[in-house]
């Protein structure tokens, strides 16, 4: 394979089962659809669940623990309606896990030592810290948050050359790309191919989505996913992230990952080979598929036992592929400009924005990639990644500070953007 941003464990060297998972973002989409694959294998004796933790959801967080009976829990808030206080009084009598708070206690679950593989599916940039933590532990991390690719890809990279950590892609597309990959010289790949879906506005014109609303925007012709991805898809700035994902993944250079859209969501990417042949996987849309895939590999879980519904070509007909529209859809292009100006921290900051915005209608849709590119030009900072000999904790606290202060100091001029008359 290409230089992956880590090692792969093929069977000899596969982490042992019962896996013991922390589950970063377990109320969330990516989080409640791994709960359903580890609930079809509760019996099997293949996972046990050593910690889970949410964001303000506490009435949820309560409920899975009151299932999984993990010892440790953890929130966003210490205190307040959804603080510990609150969440201990909704667990049942005789149940007393640790429960901890904020992105100190994120950091802390993902490096548990009874914690042996993390999947880390927290929204956006809160899902750094643990991501980060879990690969400076050296943990086995199973990445649904692209956005710590995004934000700090060559530092995660680094400290899994140094600690060993392991990062399987829990992203459809990258999962896709990791399969079609695997056992592949790096002489062997000529391309990566990117599949979108091309979200609920293909093929609409520039003056349909000046006028999009919200609820316009949060209908998605094929997955289920949370509101800030499925606005991110629908701007394809979710295809832009992925880019830089994928740069950070295999190596890559941006000229060669290609985007297509493909609106039927079967094929979930493919890579190109030296001898001009394509490779790709092919499965119905349920992010429990790439979700089974990375909680056991380099094993596969039963798909009848994961009530996962095969794929039948005949049922599905065509399948096309077209060109995306890079003039409506400008977030493509600004995130492989970002990528290249060392820019990502301001892009995702500014971008987590203007989807918020956009979704409290205090900006229209066309806005969310204006808002972005204003941030974009009144930026000039690089991150630098390289680690040196000595500890590392002390380098790995520095880097996060710099990332923080570049994403808070973005997030505040982007709150006070307006749009040009």
């Amino acid at each position: 394979m290409m230089k992956y941003i880590s090692g792969i464990p093929c069977e000899a060297h596969a982490l042992p089962f019962p896996r013991r998972l922390a589950l970063m973002g377990c109320t969330g989409s990516i989080g409640t659809s791994t709960l359903r694959v580890l609930e079809s294998w509760k019996d099997s004796g293949k996972f046990t669940v050593q910690a889970l933790a949410a964001g303000r959801n506490i009435e949820l967080l309560a409920r899975q623990a009151d299932m999984w009976r993990p010892p440790f829990l953890a929130v966003l808030e210490k205190d307040g309606p959804h603080g510990i206080d609150a969440l201990r009084r909704l667990l049942p009598s005789g149940y007393r896990p640790e429960i901890l708070s904020g992105r100190e206690g994120y950091a802390a679950l993902a490096s548990l030592p009874e914690v042996d593989m993390v999947l880390s599916a927290q929204v956006g940039a809160a899902g750094l810290r643990a991501t980060v933590s879990a690969a400076l532990a050296g943990k086995t991390i199973c990445l649904a948050n692209k956005e710590s690719l995004v934000l700090a890809g060559g530092l995660i990279r680094n400290l899994c050359a140094r600690t060993g950590a392991v990062v399987l892609p829990v992203d459809s597309e990258h999962c896709a790309l990791f399969e079609s990959m695997a056992g592949r010289r790096e002489s062997d790949i000529a391309r990566l191919i990117l599949t979108a879906s091309g979200g609920p506005f293909r093929g609409k014109s520039r003056e349909f989505m000046e006028k999009v609303r919200p609820q316009d925007a949060l209908r998605h012709p094929s997955w289920s996913m949370g509101a800030k991805i499925t606005i991110d898809s629908a701007t394809l700035m979710n295809k832009g992230l992925e880019v830089i994902e994928a740069f950070h993944l295999y190596h890559v250079a941006v000229k060669d990952i290609e985007v297509v859209v493909h609106p039927q969501s079967v094929v979930h990417s493919l890579v190109e080979l030296a001898d001009g042949s394509l490779i790709g996987q092919l499965a119905v849309p349920d992010m429990r598929v790439p979700i089974a895939a990375c909680l056991s590999w380099p094993y596969l879980l039963d798909g009848t036992r994961t009530n996962i519904r095969p794929l039948r070509l005949a049922e599905v007909g065509s399948l096309t592929f077209e060109e995306p529209r890079r003039d409506l859809f400008p977030c493509l292009d600004l995130a492989c400009r970002a990528l290249e100006a060392g820019l990502t921290v301001e892009l995702n900051a500014a971008n987590e924005v203007a989807v918020a915005r956009f979704l409290a209608e205090d900006i229209g849709f066309t806005h969310i990639p204006a808002l972005v590119e204003d941030m974009l030009g009144a930026s000039t900072a690089r991150q630098d990644f390289t680690l040196h000999d000595g500890p590392l904790g002390p380098q790995v606290q520095a880097a996060l500070e710099s990332i923080e202060a570049c994403d808070a100091a973005t997030r505040e001029k982007a709150a006070l953007w307006r749009a040009r008359a």
